[in-house]
């Protein structure tokens, strides 16, 4: 029986222990058919076209995961072409019959993976919470109440719910960020221009960016990896220049006091703050920036020339059919009137002066790390003030793609009464997507808040992503070497770096050893010991450094495995269980540190 979560690990397992694609098929149609929310779908793939597109898949390729993404089901943003199904862009009246798919659906179905339907949105891709749709409105998994964020809203939801692998989304201000963060799911938002937008209504078309939504990180990398590449078609394509971020402890920088607002949400505020937490056990260096010329680019994306853009996307069907229009989206739209090239040229300048202010604060650091969306609403109230409490939601997304950044959402955790979720992005330059991958995966396990709608499910370690090797080597350091102790020095003057903060699985013990200075600690494995797991912390030091570290061991300590409080096995010092023979056991400290504070006390 298959999880609630349909992830890429969990079905490439499925199928390689005998599950048909067809079978597959059927599971999908089902839940589709058993589905609370009734406004996920524009048009669903009918059943007999899902059928014979498996049947057609196994033709091609019999093999199980013969192909990257073999049987894998997606669901498409209904702004994105898909032959042999109408593209609406939640506007009945410009329904056209697409003749060819979309550049990235092409290469997607190609990789082997299977469309279930064409999800809803926000009309033209206007907006960030997913109410302006003549379709009906999806709503969040977790409450119905509430807005499942927009304008990828049925993509999301899709996901979330369990009848999506992937979903693509686009996002012009956030729209493959927000309902990401609300659905408590992954939103790969690549640099612009590194996928390509052919097939694609456009809705500010310099900026436009088609995004994938997906249960990990390392699935969502994954598809977006198939979709990559130049295509001469857009001509706002370009070819990839893969940016690295530093081989050290990333610097994050987060919001300052000042530039703090969740409109009264408190919860999403803490969540927030405990993702940064995490970010600092996790090795990062925290450093506060100013967020105020990036706010003031945001602002421009809505209250300034761009919107001028959503005009020239439908200028001519607006002439033709302004009646068929959302009335928000037709205001915002129709607001672009207000502008002549002789403003588009200012915001430009505008733009180009807030960017050399910004340069000042990424001199400080090497990503962003900022709340998805500050809070959320219930449906009832965004229609009460549709277009202040969108803009909520985009205050710390607008600005991403007007920059030209790369940026991943992640979840972050749910609120006190466990109830509604929240997320962060981690937000880099250009073409850092990779770069960005590895540590985002990090924060989303750390979070421990499960996939989608299924809060208690285990990220697969299948999914997990790895750093590009950088020639370290990891050594967990549990005493005298830990930051601030006085063995440190031997870590960092080689050019080591701290990791993470963690603690080790439970069935170890710590004894301090006697006649030793300054005072060191013995680290003993005892199965079936039921401890509290002491605080240790993960290094990487060069490895030719490394080698000489560990060769300066004196007995009766040694480097061998240590198992971490995930599972995760790292080289460390353990001590040889006869020197401890009359030591003091201070494994109820929970940690060296603590113990020498016992002592000083």
């Amino acid at each position: 029986m298959l999880p609630t979560i349909l992830d890429l690990t969990t079905l490439r397992n499925a199928y390689a222990e005998g599950l048909s694609p067809l079978a597959l098929v059927e599971e999908v149609i089902a839940r589709r058919n058993a589905s609370a929310d009734p406004a996920i779908f524009i048009t669903p793939t009918a059943d007999e076209d899902l059928r014979n597109a498996a049947k057609a898949l196994i033709a091609r390729a019999p093999e199980p995961n013969s192909l990257p993404l073999w049987g894998i089901p997606f669901a498409v943003k209904d702004n994105i072409d898909v032959k042999d199904l109408p593209t609406t862009a939640a506007c009945p009246a410009y329904a056209y019959e697409p003749l060819d798919d979309a550049t990235v659906v092409a290469r997607l179905k190609a990789a082997g993976a299977l469309v279930i339907g064409k999800t809803n949105l926000d009309q033209f891709a206007t907006g960030l919470n997913g109410t302006r749709s003549p379709y009906g409105a999806p709503r969040s998994v977790f409450d119905p109440a509430y807005v499942s964020g927009g304008s990828s809203s049925g993509s999301a939801v899709a996901v979330a719910s369990g009848l999506a692998t992937f979903a693509l989304g686009t996002d012009t201000a956030g729209s493959g960020r927000v309902p990401a963060a609300f659905n408590n799911i992954v939103g790969i938002k690549p640099t612009p221009g590194l996928v390509p937008n052919s097939g694609v209504v456009p809705a500010c078309r310099s900026v436009d960016v088609v995004t994938v939504f997906a249960a990990t990180v390392g699935d969502g990398v994954t598809i977006r990896k198939v979709m990559d590449g130049y295509d001469a078609r857009d001509p706002f394509s370009r070819p990839a220049s893969p940016a690295s971020l530093p081989a050290t402890a990333l610097k994050i920088g987060v919001l300052a006091e000042g530039e703090r607002e969740f409109f009264g949400n408190t919860a999403f505020e803490a969540l927030y703050d405990a993702a940064i937490s995490r970010a600092k056990t996790l090795g990062a260096d925290i450093v506060p920036f100013d967020y105020a010329p990036f706010r003031k680019a945001a602002e421009l994306l809505y209250n300034g020339p761009w919107v001028a853009e959503r005009l020239a996307a439908v200028k001519d069907f607006l002439d033709s059919n302004a009646g068929d229009f959302d009335p928000t989206v037709r205001s915002i739209i129709e607001g672009a009137k207000a502008y002549d090239a002789v403003n588009a040229f200012e915001g430009l300048y505008r733009l180009r002066a807030l960017g050399q202010q910004m340069r000042a604060e990424w001199a400080k650091v090497d990503v962003l790390m900022l709340p998805t969306s500050p809070t959320t609403y219930t449906v009832e109230d965004m229609l009460a003030d549709p277009i202040a409490r969108n803009g909520h939601f985009g205050r710390y997304t607008n600005f991403a793609n007007l920059m030209g950044c790369a940026a991943i959402a992640i979840p972050a955790g749910f609120d006190e009464d466990d109830h509604l979720p929240a997320g962060v992005m981690l937000i880099g330059p250009e073409f850092s997507d990779d770069a960005l991958a590895p540590f985002a995966d990090a924060l989303h396990r750390a979070a421990d808040c499960g996939m989608g709608k299924d809060k208690a499910a285990r990220l697969p370690e299948d999914s997990k992503v790895k750093a590009a090797d950088d020639g370290m080597i990891q050594i967990v350091v549990v005493g005298a070497h830990l930051t601030g102790m006085p063995l440190n020095h031997e870590l960092t003057g080689p050019g080591g770096f701290l990791v993470r903060r963690c603690r080790t699985a439970a069935d170890y013990r710590l004894f301090a050893l006697p006649n030793t200075t300054p005072p060191k600690p013995g680290l003993l494995r005892e199965p079936g010991f039921a401890g509290p797991g002491l605080e240790v912390e993960v290094w990487k030091l060069p490895a030719a450094a490394f080698g000489r570290f560990t060769a300066q061991i004196p007995a009766p300590l040694g480097i061998g495995k240590v198992t971490l409080e995930d599972g995760e096995q790292v080289s460390g010092f353990l001590c040889e269980a006869h020197a401890l023979q009359g030591a003091e056991d201070v494994t109820a400290h929970g940690g060296w540190r603590a113990y020498i504070a016992s002592r000083k006390a």
